[in-house]
């Protein structure tokens, strides 16, 4: 979590950067969209088919101790995978004018143009992704989780360094340049000097027929499906903001990072480390255990990501001011993307809890329900992305995504209930009164802000730094009422965290 919290800042730090040297225009909706193609690619092969079809068959052949047959589908996988990887990326980088119209139907031919250019950049970078995506999932078998976990460090660096040497030269086609040099180091040459460290026994093989490389096989299709479908949201997303003014694109995806902060640092680290532990308690049939870590995952979540929306949602003008307004990014881009982050973070609860639940099914090895699920929600949310785009614009096409999210986590937790008697019910009472802490903690932190900024504005200081003690005091006391609230509230989750605090302080 550590780590994945310096990767978030980086990334941070990576956006500001960005937003400081080139603004929020039609330039930076260009290099958004440059990655959609890549992007795509990754949640459809380096995404879904690594982590979460593999992992399952690896694991159960080391909990046999059937290490060296692990070792061969290992190869297999990752022989093929990556030829199949590198034929789909020499058809991007061919094609790539051809599709760009298809994720970005909005833009201007000139856009269409330096979009198409940036792609074939970032395309490569797929290669490693893929690679370094096989190489984490087995290190993340093996319980090394630090590693893997530096990946996108390097990679947010060689954003920011192209941006920084380049991108006085080339514009925003040197953070492309950075993102491709930042995949090669930290996704894939790091990975791999550490895998030889923990006995990799690679060897180049095509044996198709390996009895575990056909089950990976045959989870590995709907496995990319339900991995990718809510990631594509973010896809589709982009494709109807390029409808609107220029700059949408760049302000949805900046406030679709902001929300992702917590995301990444809470939802990211614990679906990482429950995985492994949901795939061995499905391998040995202890469902008893399986049940219990998943309801534990969720409570977890839920009891980190229900407070820190709301009062995101509170702060997030002073949030988008204090991390992007410098320079090129004017007022107006920090209200339009503060409106987006409202909206997404309505359903922040919901796209945090949906990594556990798809890693949930794929521990048991069901593959098909998550792709079923997906697809009758993409089916509601690309309507509804056009419904809600007309009235409310980009802020409509926030709430699209966070309704969708709350539709596909509802429909993925009745389906666990159906498939392995997931006891849902237990979950909503400890969720409502999280929303009712959080509520109250948001209302007391929103009163905090009118009377701060309302007073500190007479004393004449600096917005940012007005900003900032905002930030500051509303989190402290919207966060103290929240878990005095939850406290009152008897929510077991209070009690487990401060079960652990006294164990740890121990």
């Amino acid at each position: 979590m550590a780590a994945i919290f310096i990767s978030r800042v980086l990334g941070q730090l990576r956006d500001t950067a960005i937003a400081a040297w080139f603004g929020q225009n039609a330039y930076t909706d260009v290099y958004r969209a440059a990655f959609s193609i890549p992007d795509l690619l990754f949640f459809l092969i380096a995404g879904g088919a690594l982590s979460s079809s593999f992992v399952p068959v690896f694991t159960e052949y080391l909990t046999r101790g059937q290490e060296e047959e692990a070792w061969k589908v290992f190869s297999v996988v990752a022989t093929f995978m990556t030829l199949v990887v590198t034929c789909f990326v020499l058809i991007g980088e061919v094609f790539a004018r051809q599709l760009v119209p298809l994720i970005a139907p909005g833009f201007q031919p000139w856009q269409l143009d330096m979009t198409a250019a940036l792609t074939r950049i970032v395309l490569p970078a797929q290669i490693c992704f893929f690679l370094g995506g096989l190489i984490m999932a087995t290190l993340y078998v093996r319980g090394h989780f630090l590693v893997p976990a530096l990946g996108p460090i390097i990679y947010n660096l060689g954003i920011i360094a192209g941006g920084w040497l380049l991108g006085g030269h080339l514009g925003v086609a040197g953070l492309s340049w950075g993102a491709l040099a930042g995949a090669i180091a930290g996704n894939l040459l790091l990975q791999m000097a550490f895998l030889r460290r923990v006995g990799v026994r690679y060897r180049f093989s095509l044996h198709l027929k390996h009895p575990g490389v056909v089950r990976v096989g045959k989870l590995v299709l709907p496995v990319i499906l339900g991995l990718s479908l809510p990631q594509v949201f973010v896809l589709i997303n982009r494709a109807f903001a390029s409808l609107l003014p220029p700059g949408a694109v760049s302000a949805l995806d900046n406030a679709n990072k902001q929300m992702q902060a917590p995301l990444g640092i809470f939802a990211q680290a614990i679906s990482i480390a429950v995985f492994p532990t949901l795939s061995a308690q499905a391998a040995r049939g202890d469902m008893e255990a399986f049940r219990r870590t998943l309801l534990q995952g969720l409570r977890a979540l839920w009891f980190l990501t229900v407070p820190i929306s709301v009062l995101m949602m509170v702060l997030s003008t002073d949030i988008v001011s204090i991390l992007l307004q410098y320079k090129k990014f004017t007022p107006y881009d920090t209200r339009i993307t503060a409106e987006a982050l409202v909206f997404y973070c309505i359903g922040l609860f919901a796209f945090s809890s949906q990594a556990i639940l798809n890693r949930a099914f794929y521990a048991v090895q069901d593959t098909v329900t998550p792709v079923v699920i997906g697809t009758l929600t993409t089916l509601v949310f690309v309507p509804l992305n056009w419904w809600l785009m007309g009235p409310l614009a980009h802020k409509g096409l926030a709430l699209a995504g966070s309704i969708a999210a709350i539709l596909h986590v509802l429909w993925m937790l009745y389906a666990l209930r159906r498939k392995v008697q997931i006891p849902v019910g237990q979950l909503w009472l400890p969720l409502a009164r999280l929303v009712l802490a959080s509520v109250f903690g948001g209302v007391v932190g929103y009163g905090v802000r009118v009377l701060l900024v309302a007073w500190l504005h007479g004393w004449g200081l600096h917005p940012k730094l007005i900003s900032l003690l905002a930030i500051v005091l509303v989190t402290a006391t919207g966060g103290g009422v929240y878990l005095l609230i939850a406290r009152l509230l008897r929510a077991q989750e209070m009690g487990d965290a401060l079960r652990a605090l006294r164990r740890r302080s121990g």
